[in-house]
């Protein structure tokens, strides 16, 4: 059938008809079959100007805007003189991020009656290069429409963030000309810059629901209907697509729900998005799908920001998202390279403190020393920061003015949240080197401005748990645990590993069974075999792990092949890291003759590590981001490590 399909879209078009199915073609959106047509006719007149018009047209609606630009400025050569396919050649330009072309390209219209038309797009230009000066003074020598003039001014106002401002143009404008589903998104846009994420919402909302009562066709919500893992077939990047603004208000919604650590939301989000193929997606639909999957295809988010890093233009935050992931997974290396490789994207795209603070947590593996000290500099300067806002609230608090103390109190979350990487930075110098006194002395230091953060308090917890202070580390971690206690399955597996373990190493048996039970009941909610939880595989594998360190291999052992069944579900990358560590950690106790083992408990060992090669054959043992081929077989899997372990003990118990 593909084959039958294929041929007929390669049907010559019958003499005499070419152009009635082009235009029949373009009328009904079917770009791409008029596109084939084109192409073929330019094989044989390359400077057909009916040709290579329609082409760059299709092109431009099928958002190929290189492809468009090509067009157009092969028209252009060969209609030297026709100064509207110029300012069609500027805007493919433009849309494909190629701005000093476009600028160029500007200055070779003539035409006067187009003058109006060029200024705006130099002023569209040069808002785009965030030289939002030299587009107002641009705007302001035209005389556009009283509405398009207000919307270019919000845009600028935005750009400036003046978010609130900007908001109330685009309110206004949406009085004058009615609903439009830019200008809802724009609000919508103001809204989450503002952090007003519930009326954020709201708009997005409203977009949703009109783009899909007016436009069934785009399939919203099709590709996470799908039954049996079937991809929904793709609509394309048409015009009615972007006229909704769908594909801007599900990354808007998406956002938000990430900043609001709603990953699974966030991800729901972009699912329901109507369906493209990979290579039709925009840039941040892409980089937005790249944050969302790290925690379980680190490999694939890891391919798509790398791939949108090279090309232009890419989001803002491409640079600065890849790098704190490079460094969150210790790839430091591949973080220096990025940030070497890539310097004018760093002034661009990165403030000098968040290029600091990189460059000083990938210094900290090679230089320390010289880590911590530039670390202590940075914090001198966010301690001086969180102390003048602090005294901005108490004046504001002190004149009774509401409205400055929540500008202020914005303002200093702000500034808390670029001080905690600092701090966590800082302290893992030590942390690394096991120096956990000094760790703690650190916290101690900061509690002035931090003792109210979430994770701040979540680290001193860890900080008294791996100094065995149990009982002070419970007194962190249970306040947040049972804030939790309608959804534990969103608290962080070691979170909820880390206090059992407490209430085990201080009697407190009961609190920790029935911890583990009411993970175990949330764990049974989930009936969706796409999304493995593996909360209470965390808990015994922390616990049969701290036996192991204790010296009760037998149990501890025995505990963590319990924790990992049914094999199928719990065994990945994570879970096996840290049960291959303490086979080897016996391992290493059985070469050196301290402890004997049972014939039972060797046995039950090897038919682990069996059933372990079965099940992990796929399973790739470390997440590598330089992995580039999707769906490429991982080079060391979890059935390659589970046989070396089997041949190891079986070698001890013969």
């Amino acid at each position: 059938l593909k084959a039958e399909a294929g041929a007929m879209n390669r049907a010559p078009v019958k003499e005499g008809e070419m152009t009635k199915t082009v235009y029949m073609h373009v009328k009904e959106q079917r770009y791409d079959q008029a596109v084939r047509i084109l192409n073929n006719e330019l094989q044989n007149f390359p400077t057909s100007r009916c040709a290579l018009s329609l082409l760059g047209y299709c092109y431009y609606h099928m958002q190929d805007f290189p492809n468009a630009a090509q067009a157009y400025s092969m028209l252009t050569q060969a209609c030297p003189d026709v100064d509207e396919y110029k300012v069609y050649h500027v805007q493919s330009l433009m849309k494909a991020g190629m701005y000093d072309e476009a600028s160029q390209v500007c200055t070779t219209i003539e035409n006067s009656e187009l003058t109006e038309r060029v200024m705006l797009l130099q002023a569209a230009i040069s808002y785009e290069q965030d030289e939002v000066q030299l587009a107002r003074s641009i705007l302001d020598q035209c005389s556009p429409e009283a509405e398009e003039r207000q919307v270019f001014e919000g845009a600028l106002l935005w750009k400036e963030k003046k978010h609130a401002d900007a908001m109330k143009l685009f309110t206004d404008a949406t009085g004058t000309m009615g609903y439009q589903a830019d200008l809802a998104y724009n609000i919508a846009l103001c809204c989450y810059s503002k952090k007003e994420y519930g009326m954020a919402l709201k708009h997005i909302a409203e977009i949703i629901e009109r783009g899909v009562r007016e436009h069934p066709e785009l399939s919203v919500g099709a590709a996470s209907e799908d039954a049996g893992g079937l991809q929904a077939r793709s609509v394309g990047n048409t015009a009615a697509l972007k006229e909704t603004a769908l594909v801007e208000a599900f990354n808007l919604k998406a956002a938000i729900e990430y900043v609001m650590k709603n990953t699974e939301a966030a991800k729901d989000a972009l699912d329901d998005m109507p369906p493209r193929d990979e290579s039709e997606l925009d840039a941040v639909t892409l980089h937005n799908q790249a944050l969302v999957e790290m925690d379980n295809k680190a490999t694939e988010g890891f391919r798509k920001l790398n791939f949108l890093l090279h090309q232009h233009p890419s989001p803002p935050e491409t640079l600065a998202n890849l790098m704190v992931l490079y460094c969150k997974y210790s790839y430091y290396d591949l973080a220096a390279d990025v940030l070497a490789e890539n310097a004018e994207l760093t002034f661009k795209h990165m403030s000098p403190q968040d290029y600091e603070f990189l460059e000083t947590l990938i210094l900290a593996q090679s230089a320390p020393d010289e880590a911590y000290r530039r670390f202590d500099e940075l914090t001198s300067k966010h301690i001086d920061s969180l102390r003048r806002g602090t005294k901005n609230i108490q004046d504001a608090r002190r004149n009774r003015d509401q409205e400055a103390v929540k500008k202020h109190l914005g303002e200093f979350d702000e500034a808390l949240s670029k001080y905690i990487p600092v701090l966590m930075g800082q302290a893992k110098i030590y942390w690394d080197m096991e120096h956990y006194s000094m760790v703690e002395k650190i916290f101690r230091q900061s509690a002035e401005f931090c003792s109210e953060d979430e994770s701040w308090k979540l680290n001193v917890a860890h900080i008294f748990f791996m100094q065995e202070k149990f009982k002070e580390c419970i007194r962190y971690y249970e306040p947040f645990v049972r804030r939790h206690n309608d959804n534990l399955l969103g608290v962080t597996a070691i979170v909820l590993a880390n206090l059992c373990v407490a209430y085990v190493m201080t009697s407190a048996n009961e609190e920790a069974e029935e911890l583990m039970r009411l993970v175990e009941k949330e764990e049974e909610k989930v009936t969706d075999p796409a999304k493995p939880t593996y909360h209470l595989c965390i808990i015994n594998l922390v616990i049969g792990t701290l036996y192991c360190t204790k010296g009760n291999f037998e149990f501890g052992i025995s505990r963590i092949m319990k924790s990992l069944e049914p094999y199928e579900r719990k065994i990945g990358v994570d879970t096996w890291y840290y049960a291959k560590r303490c086979f080897l950690a016996l391992g290493e106790t059985l070469g050196k003759n301290m402890i004997l083992l049972q014939d039972e408990a060797f046995d039950d060992i090897i038919s682990f590590l069996d059933a372990a090669a079965q099940v992990g054959k796929n399973i790739s043992t470390a997440i590598s981001p330089l992995e580039t081929k999707e769906n490429a077989p991982p080079k060391r899997t979890v059935a390659l490590e589970a046989r070396l372990l089997k041949r190891f003990f079986l070698k001890m118990r013969d």
